[in-house]
């Protein structure tokens, strides 16, 4: 599990090419729907990600009822998807306690299909990032990796 250390006077995440990231570019206050807080934590997680030497291949990608909201790569070798769930405080809980077992087992039966539309059988693995925003800043990130596996 990788923690990102945040500096202390500023609780604000900047991930180069984060189309959030800048001021002008802010989460507009009228959209701050759960739909627009998750494509907003998965904006900043694919850019964390491609920072840490990740090459992502797929956002969203859905096959029958699943979906996963990152594919990337790891080196050439390594097949990386994540969840990503992002939230606005931890008053229900870490955003990592919403990947339940059924979730696990939907993200798991969306990789199979997307290796076999690749023909790709080698070395995978499942990580998660969570994210904790408030008053839409990053106040913490954490990537899980090996988040979960059967």
């Amino acid at each position: 599990m990788a923690r990102l250390e945040l500096p202390a006077q500023s609780p604000k995440f900047e991930p180069s090419g984060c189309p959030y990231s800048r001021p002008d570019k802010a989460m507009p206050q009228n959209k701050r729907s759960n739909n627009s807080i998750g494509e907003f934590g998965e904006d900043i997680a694919a850019a964390y990600l491609t920072r840490k030497g990740y090459r992502v291949v797929a956002r969203n990608y859905r096959a029958g009822r699943g979906e996963i909201d990152i594919i990337a790569w790891q080196g050439e070798q390594l097949l990386v998807f994540v969840e990503v769930k992002t939230r606005s405080g931890e008053n229900y809980g870490g955003p990592e306690q919403a990947i339940t077992r059924r979730k696990q087992q939907l993200i798991m039966r969306t990789a199979g299909a997307y290796m076999a539309s690749i023909g790709y059988e080698w070395a995978i693995r499942f990580d998660s990032v969570a994210i904790i925003l408030y008053r839409q800043k990053v106040l913490d990130l954490r990537h899980h990796e090996d988040a979960f596996f059967f």
